[in-house]
């Protein structure tokens, strides 16, 4: 019987050797100096780089990394820790093996329904739902049950929980057979049948702690105590446990995963207290392992019949598989919030207007409009449209459902599979009940909601209780400036990851998320009086021009444990506020145009600076303060005080053409009230001009870009 130390030791032999077999395969066809990348990411090799401080990019750098950094983790005396750094000797060995599919295939080794590497975006993507705890943890589970049904029960199990689920090997096949779906967009990703492919898994635990952390390369320990301390993942393997996996468990374990199996100690494994755990009754996988992980997952039971989880919350309804359409830009299609007096609501009444969803021709386009009246004795109008905007992701979290847009243009999709498991409105009904009363219970002590299909009684609730509700609204935010209010708020909800970084929210700047308002931060505020939004007086302006108060300053000095001494809100160049690095956008400074680049998460494109979006965010994040870059949410970019110390929005040159899309209407308003410029979005360039520095500033001459008018940024 082998002790632990050599099972361990012999998995990660075994990893080894197949490192090198995959590498010495890939020098004969390729050569050494073969392009060696996952590609998408600005942390070459990330697992390796994290954990040496050294990039790898070819096929003999590859080589080299295993034949010294990664031979150099694999110690073999009978100490404890020993076992820990074979077990990541193990991993960096399966990344490689991994690396060189990736090289062998000229970058695409996987198809359907195997995803394998996540590209950086895809992990700042993660960020807010880990934060928000809206995704709970990360669980890695490893090989095949023994039926079909109880692997594809514990993974319905944790996706309910909203935890993100990763399959390694047979699970994945079993996932298949059963129907359950793959992807990203719905949280369960299938990594690859090859135990190697664990290695992506445990890159994005360890690029966070690049992105969010601002751990630096090399630093072995600060990168295992951010992953032990910040992610919350785990493992679950399944029997029979080979010696490899084994070794891979060390590795998980050294990071802060336990490890929960059914393999038994008759069959060599072995106990080690909250790390490997062995529970033979895999029923009991999903408790086991959010306890060792001292994971806390908030349940609202909401009597609908499909699933409700963030984990849904990304699910496309193609057309062909849908039941029927709600279609804002073509019907009446709506959703509104009203705040109203205790008196005026019944709580937990439900009122449809028109023909239930089983009325409907199968693929039909129809009226829609969902309405929720709210009351409650700390209530206030302005919370309208904070609730309202939760619409979104509280109808998208129905497995089956597709909610897009927002106010009068929304569109709703309801799967064929959701409708024949009967879904209807009343269901629409009672998750907005059930969410609004626990999400906001502070402010809402009664709820009732109204769905209409009726299209002539949609069209007139339009036009004679939404468009002026929503006109009212807008003129409301529209007189909401940074110079005629009294506070701003703090947001540090990203500390669980940035432990550094703070965020000024202000009438005229959201959260660099993009999730969070003014008003957003009020309400929360006001819901959670000791949480992550505090009020910050503006009583002491110290330069208005840059943004920079004394209560500002002594915000973040506070909220960043001393990291921060001082932020400005309207300077890129002085004091920028830092970023987490979840952020929606990043701008950077091109020297070419004395201008400035700005690339959305989205866009996997060079830019004129010569950078990816992952490597211009590589430049910040973490809560640092990197003057030329810095990260904000889309719509700041249309906001008056958006580089205002610097010239503003007029020192955009560059963005990618869907950014540029999505933001043209607000920018060329704002852009002609402060430069009297016609269609400004027109002067900027993008991907379908060019992406090289001069040739832009080819462009921006021949179209007389306001930035070439203006004092030089350095």
């Amino acid at each position: 019987m082998k002790t632990l130390f050599e099972r361990v030791f012999s998995g990660n032999d075994e990893m080894y050797a197949k490192a090198v077999a995959a590498v010495d395969e890939a020098m004969a066809k390729l050569g050494p100096n073969a392009p060696a990348t996952f590609g998408d990411t600005a942390y070459s090799l990330p697992c390796f780089y994290a954990m040496t401080g050294k990039k790898v990019a070819t096929v003999g750098e590859a080589k080299a990394a295993l034949e010294n950094e990664v031979k150099a983790f694999m110690t073999r005396n009978s100490r404890t820790k020993d076992i820990f750094t074979s077990g990541v000797a193990t991993a960096l060995s399966a990344e490689i093996i991994e690396l060189m599919k990736y090289a062998m295939a000229g970058g695409t080794p996987y198809a359907d329904p195997v995803m394998g590497h996540f590209t950086d975006a895809q992990v700042r993507e993660l960020g807010v739902p880990l934060v928000t705890r809206d995704i709970p943890g990360v669980a890695v589970i490893i090989g095949a049950a023994p039926t079909a049904e109880e692997g594809v029960e514990l993974v319905k199990e944790y996706q309910s929980q909203g935890i993100f689920v990763t399959l390694v090997g047979g699970i994945i096949d079993q996932c298949v057979e059963k129907g359950v779906k793959l992807g990203f967009n719905v949280r369960n990703v299938a990594l690859g049948y090859d135990l190697s492919s664990v290695a992506h898994v445990v890159s994005v635990a360890l690029r966070a702690a690049f992105i969010f952390g601002s751990v630096q390369a090399g630093d072995y320990e600060g990168m295992w105590r951010y992953t032990m301390d910040r992610v919350f993942a785990f493992v679950n393997a399944y029997a029979p446990v080979d010696d490899m996996t084994v070794a891979c468990g060390a590795g998980a374990i050294q990071l802060g995963f336990p490890v929960v199996t059914n393999d038994t100690e008759e069959n060599n494994m072995f106990r080690v207290p909250k790390s490997l755990i062995i529970q033979p009754d895999i029923s009991k996988f999903n408790a086991t392992s959010l306890e060792a992980r001292d994971i806390k997952i908030k349940i609202t039971k909401i009597d609908i019949p499909v699933a409700f989880s963030s984990a849904f919350e990304g699910e496309i309804v193609r057309r062909g598989d849908m039941q029927v359409e709600f279609d804002g830009s073509r019907k009446t299609g709506l959703e509104l919030v009203r705040a109203k007096e205790l008196s005026e609501v019944e709580d937990h009444r439900f009122t449809l207007i028109g023909p239930d969803f089983d009325q409907f021709e199968v693929g039909s386009k129809v009226d829609f409009c969902m309405i929720a009246d709210v009351a409650g004795k700390n209530m206030n109008s302005d919370f309208e449209s904070v609730f309202e905007r939760k619409f979104h992701a509280y109808i998208n979290c129905m497995e089956g459902v597709m909610h897009t847009g927002q106010r009068d243009v929304i569109r709703v999709r309801i799967s064929k599979a959701a409708f024949e498991a009967g879904v209807r409105a009343k269901h629409f009904a009672e998750v907005l009940y059930a969410k609004l009363k626990s999400d906001y219970d502070a402010v809402i002590d009664k709820c009732e909601v109204t769905i209409i299909t009726d299209p002539a009684e949609c069209e007139k609730f339009r036009h004679e209780v939404a468009i002026p509700a929503y006109d009212k609204r807008d003129e409301r935010l529209g007189s909401l400036t940074d110079e005629n209010v009294d506070q701003f708020y703090t947001c540090i909800m990203c500390q669980s990851f940035s432990p550094s970084h703070v965020c000024i929210v202000t009438p005229e700047r959201l959260g660099l998320c993009g999730a969070v308002s003014w008003l957003d931060a009020k309400a929360t505020n006001e819901l959670d009086p000791s949480g992550p939004c505090q009020i910050v007086p503006k009583d002491h302006i110290i330069d208005e021009n840059i943004g920079r108060w004394e209560e500002v300053n002594d915000a973040v000095k506070k909220y960043s444990q001393g990291a921060l001494e001082s932020v400005t809100l309207y300077s890129i160049m002085e004091d920028p506020m830092t970023s987490c690095g979840c952020f929606e956008c990043i701008c950077g400074i091109e020297p070419f145009s004395n201008g400035v680049v700005i690339v959305n998460r989205e866009h996997a494109g060079m830019t004129p600076l010569g950078m990816t979006f992952s490597e211009m965010a590589s430049m910040t994040g973490g809560g640092v303060q990197t003057p030329g870059f810095m990260g904000h949410g889309k719509h700041f970019i249309a906001s008056k005080k958006f580089m205002k110390a610097e010239g503003g929005l007029g020192r955009i040159v560059w963005m990618p053409k869907a950014l540029k899309d999505q933001v043209a209407e607000k920018v060329n308003q704002s852009a002609k009230e402060l430069y009297g410029v016609e269609n400004f979005c027109d002067m900027i360039g993008d991907e379908t001009i060019t992406e090289d520095a001069e040739a832009l500033l080819n462009y921006l001459t021949e179209k007389g870009h306001p930035v070439l008018g203006m004092d030089p940024l350095m």
